[in-house]
């Protein structure tokens, strides 16, 4: 990083969490996601995605700003912020015009959250958990249609584990190996809930 001056402290901080290993940079990325989240809702609102592709494109943009800056690709010539929100913006774009071109984009259906705020309160709370055991479920077919190796890897992850920890427990040689490993598989369970 080359100009840390138009840098916030608390931009600093992430940033270097991000550059540490194990439980630090796990919580550096659970910062970032969760301190910018609200763009998902920008998403919906300027770019008119979907709620599920908006959160795919801020998925993908942290991933993107994780690896930027512990590739020390991020110069620090803006705020995270400014700079997250702009891969974002391109992410949206792209997802714009991809859904924009699809001859099927015509017959999207309405999201089933759009449809509970139309039912009685005590209804919709029935229907949230019928709703979260058919993602449980989903969840657990998709887990059991990947390999061995992916399956346990994102059990430990889910388990907070952190990637030096994953990595001797699978025995990846190093941390940053597992980790990449991790988000490939990460990177297939997405494909097969985009396929489904």
């Amino acid at each position: 990083m080359s100009n840390d001056n138009s840098l916030r402290e608390t931009d600093r901080q992430v940033i270097s969490q991000l550059m540490q290993g194990g439980l630090d940079k796990r919580k550096g990325e659970n910062i970032l996601f969760s301190q910018y989240a609200y763009f998902i809702r920008e998403g919906t609102r300027k770019y008119g995605l979907s709620e599920e592709d908006s959160f795919s494109a801020y998925s993908d943009s942290i991933l993107a700003a994780v690896d930027k800056i512990r590739n020390e690709t991020f110069k620090g010539e803006s705020s995270l912020k400014t700079w997250l929100y702009q891969i974002f913006r391109n992410k949206c774009v792209d997802l714009f015009r991809k859904n924009s071109t699809d001859k099927n984009s015509i017959h999207r259906a309405q999201s089933i959250s759009e449809q509970l705020m139309y039912i009685s309160d005590k209804a919709r709370s029935i229907v949230q958990l019928l709703i979260d055991k058919a993602d449980w479920r989903l969840l657990k077919e998709r887990l059991n249609e990947l390999s061995e190796d992916c399956r346990k890897m994102l059990l430990l992850w889910a388990d907070n584990h952190s990637d030096r920890e994953i990595a001797g427990e699978l025995g990846y040689k190093t941390a940053d190996v597992a980790k990449t490993s991790r988000l490939r598989c990460l990177e297939k369970l997405r494909r097969m809930y985009n396929t489904a």
